[in-house]
């Protein structure tokens, strides 16, 4: 399993780009959309952690499962 540092810088993108669009939204006065855009940054980090747990979890299985 190699994580590079590529993925974190990915996800730090995107928490930066989302707090960005989040504040200009609220300062227009449209929160509604701003915390649309929080949920759906967080629903796609998401979507990128669990890829990479789920490769951590197929590593340790094949280390102590020996397969």
């Amino acid at each position: 399993m190699n994580i590079d540092i590529s993925t974190i810088f990915q996800i730090a993108g995107i928490g930066i780009i989302v707090a960005m669009i989040h504040t200009v939204l609220k300062q227009m006065g449209k929160e509604d959309m701003a915390h649309w855009v929080t949920v759906i940054g967080f629903v796609v980090v998401l979507f990128m952690v669990v890829r990479l747990l789920n490769e951590l979890f197929q590593e340790i299985k094949t280390i102590f499962l020996f397969q």
